[in-house]
């Protein structure tokens, strides 16, 4: 059941300022890789290196980054964009920027500021609402630091806000070896299966497993990947990277700002030294993101892709890592077949600006969770 935000509210950072630029015209690359490492929630999708490559890509003059400086230190970052409707609906908003391949609209926040980073947001969108009926977050996770922020703020300020749409998806999080949680995963019959499957995938040719973790060879992996994807069904229905090349771009750059920050993880099971599945992963600690993934159709009989979802349980074994995101659909089904966590992604509408816009937006609130509830 959609609920309204709320809980308590803390004392803000004294010396904080906080703007709201074309994208463009920032220039804080450097505190914004260290503010990277001081998030107290990991987003790869909100780190320069990706979101650049998303902008360039996607994005266009309209977007701006909004930002939180403590201390002359960069704090926070988020992308934002006005929105001219809504769900169909002639709202207009403010909303966060987010394309389709970012699987996470956290804003990079830096450990102990998350409370300010709300409070001087929201300010801003009260004093800058222009014709906005209420700011929307998008991708933001239900089960951290950041929201429970967020809900102290709302309740504060006594401010209406609601969760107007939540997703459930795999995640990895586990104190188990990778071999017991996937025997805890997998029944016997399925684990005899995949074993057979896998004898006879070995019967095709040689058989290899590969791992790396910088960029050696990447853009070959690229187009590796690319060519693999395009050829299945994604291909078939022109929904493939490589059948846009702003997505063409936005993948190959990703992948190399993150080799490049030591974010990049890429797995491989190889028939003859041809890929026949492969996977990106972010690594974020605590974290890590399962950034995209394609396996080989005409060997879809061996199941390549649960066979690398095998060697992916190694991030299991790694102390930097407590828990990984799949960023796979709801009710995924393949990936629900192994993983067996959740992690809660939310939309969240919030009211701003003076009192007649603000119950404006608690109507639209209500009518929304309300159709939603009685599904409509």
């Amino acid at each position: 059941m959609e609920q309204p935000l709320g809980l308590t509210g803390t004392a803000g950072d004294r010396d904080a300022g906080f703007a709201v630029v074309p994208w463009r015209a920032f220039g804080e690359h450097e505190g914004w890789d260290s503010l990277a490492r001081r998030a107290t929630e990991p987003n790869p999708f909100a780190e320069r290196w990706c979101l650049e490559a998303g902008l360039n890509a996607f994005g266009d003059d309209a977007v701006q980054l909004a930002s939180l400086s403590v201390d002359g230190e960069l704090a926070g970052v988020l992308p934002l964009v006005r929105r001219w409707s809504y769900e169909g609906y002639p709202f207009p908003h403010i909303g966060t920027w987010l394309h389709a391949n970012a699987f996470c609209g956290a804003p990079l926040v830096a450990a102990g500021h998350e409370h300010t980073f709300w409070r001087e947001l929201l300010g801003w969108a009260d004093a800058h609402a222009g014709r906005a009926l209420f700011l929307h977050l998008e991708g933001l996770p239900l089960n951290g630091p950041l929201y429970a922020a967020l809900h102290d703020v709302c309740a504060v300020e006594h401010r209406a806000a609601a969760v107007v749409h939540r997703l459930d998806r795999a995640l990895l999080a586990s104190d188990l070896s990778p071999q017991a949680y996937f025997d805890a995963s997998m029944s016997g019959k399925k684990r005899k299966e995949l074993r057979r499957q896998h004898t006879r995938l070995a019967e095709q040719g040689t058989v290899a497993f590969e791992r790396h973790r910088d960029g050696t060879a990447l853009g070959q992996w690229a187009d590796q990947f690319l060519e693999l994807e395009r050829a299945g069904w994604k291909g078939r229905e022109g929904s493939a990277l490589a059948c846009n090349p702003a997505k063409t771009a936005y993948f190959r750059n990703a992948l190399a700002g993150a080799a490049a920050h030591g974010r990049l993880e890429r797995l491989a099971i190889t028939l003859n030294g041809a890929p026949i599945a492969m996977l990106a992963n972010f690594i974020t600690p605590p974290g890590a993101y399962s950034f995209k993934t394609t396996y080989d159709e005409r060997y879809a009989r061996f199941s390549p892709g649960v066979l690398l979802q095998r060697e992916n349980l190694d991030l299991l074994a790694r102390e930097d890592i407590a828990w990984s995101d799949s960023c796979a659909a709801a009710d995924h089904p393949m990936i629900e077949r192994i993983w067996r966590e959740k992690r809660t992604i939310a939309r969240i509408s919030i009211a701003i600006g003076g009192p007649l816009r603000r119950t404006a937006a608690t109507a639209i609130f209500r009518a929304e969770t309300r159709a939603k509830l009685q599904g409509l």
